[in-house]
């Protein structure tokens, strides 16, 4: 699937939620010819604005051997180490330092980017430029984990989307093939990750763009009995990737990731079966749980070479399979995902485009 930079640069805005009353901000994402070259400009830049500002700081404890004591004695250490025949006291104090976790993660980031092949050279060197004005900051190794483990707050959330790029590029860097650097994988094509993506995107698009609806994902009780209630526990989950409602309506909506939109192949294509089950399977607990709202749903596809718009009736209930075309201009994107709710609505001024 071919997604344009440009493109896929909004849809981390919104599926991250870093978009403002519904205004994005473009990072030279026109000027950026590839994923790679776009993170890096958007580490780059952002991490600029954070030294312009000043790199958020914070408490750390710290032992350290002084003639001046302050802080918490370790009479312990003291006696251990025999300090005092040296004159020296052995404190245990917080310090107040730039070197916390979110700015060491920032400052590994800038470091493994910089040592990207797939990174234009002259932005590989202002990515090692960057790291360096972080000269307070110790860099660390990254791995999965370490970024379950940031805290922010309210005066860090600067911070927010940033974390995210850095997530993204650590997952996506792999060793090059003479192992003193690293190149990017094709992130289109990891279906997992993408699905996730484009599931956030849609969720916090609708719930930005169509302000009469509420967009949640959530999970549904099975109408199940059994004679021993342990069973119950056997049943998967049932949740929904994205539910819309308004005062008067409830659309179940999933989002599909799929490389290859039908099945059955080129010359008998069907829309395939196990989506529909499960769509129709939401509908029945919706008719069931809300019987006065007008309840659809709608299976949603990105696609950037196929364009699908079939409609059915279902349990009585109106059915769209749609795509929406990822290659196109991020206008017409925006307009059909409109359309699919709220066919009369003109679009938006929502999807307004700032430069940074």
């Amino acid at each position: 699937m071919s997604i344009p930079v440009r493109n896929i640069y909004f849809l981390l805005l919104y599926a991250w939620g870093h978009f403002k009353s519904g205004t994005v901000r473009e990072v030279g994402s026109d000027q950026s010819p590839d994923l790679p070259n776009l993170l890096a400009k958007v580490l780059n830049v952002g991490s600029h604005r954070l030294l312009r500002r000043g790199l958020d700081r914070g408490y750390i404890e710290v032992t350290e051997e002084t003639r001046s004591p302050r802080g918490k004695l370790r009479l312990d250490v003291m006696a251990k180490q025999q300090t005092m025949l040296r004159g020296l006291a052995v404190c245990d104090l917080d310090e107040l330092t730039a070197d916390v976790l979110h700015n060491q993660i920032l400052k590994a980031s800038l470091l493994a980017l910089s040592a990207c092949s797939d990174v234009e050279k002259p932005l590989r060197h202002e990515l090692q430029e960057t790291a360096r004005r972080m000269s307070g900051v110790a860099p660390i190794r990254l791995s999965a984990g370490i970024f379950r483990r940031v805290q922010l707050s309210r005066n860090t959330a600067q911070y927010g989307f940033l974390l995210r790029v850095c997530e993204l590029v650590f997952h996506a860097l792999m060793p090059d093939d003479n192992g003193g650097g690293s190149k990017f994988q094709d992130i289109l094509e990891d279906e997992t990750r993408m699905s996730a993506l484009f599931e956030d995107f849609l969720r916090n698009f609708y719930r930005a763009e169509l302000p009469g609806y509420s967009a949640t994902s959530e999970i549904m009780s099975w109408s199940a009995e059994a004679e021993d209630m342990s069973n119950l526990a056997y049943l998967p989950i049932m949740k929904t990737d994205i539910t819309l409602r308004s005062s008067q309506r409830t659309i179940v909506t999933d989002a599909k990731y799929y490389r290859e939109i039908l099945a059955g192949g080129r010359y008998d294509p069907k829309v395939r079966s196990a989506h529909l089950y499960q769509l129709t399977t939401y509908l029945a607990h919706v008719r069931e749980t809300e019987p006065l709202k007008e309840i659809s749903g709608i299976l949603i596809y990105p696609a950037s070479t196929q364009s699908l718009r079939l409609k059915y009736r279902l349990l009585g209930a109106p059915v769209t399979v749609a795509t929406v075309d990822l290659s196109a201009e991020w206008q017409q994107i925006h307009s059909e995902l409109i359309a699919l709710i709220e066919p009369g609505v003109q679009p938006s001024q929502n999807s307004k485009i700032r430069k940074a």
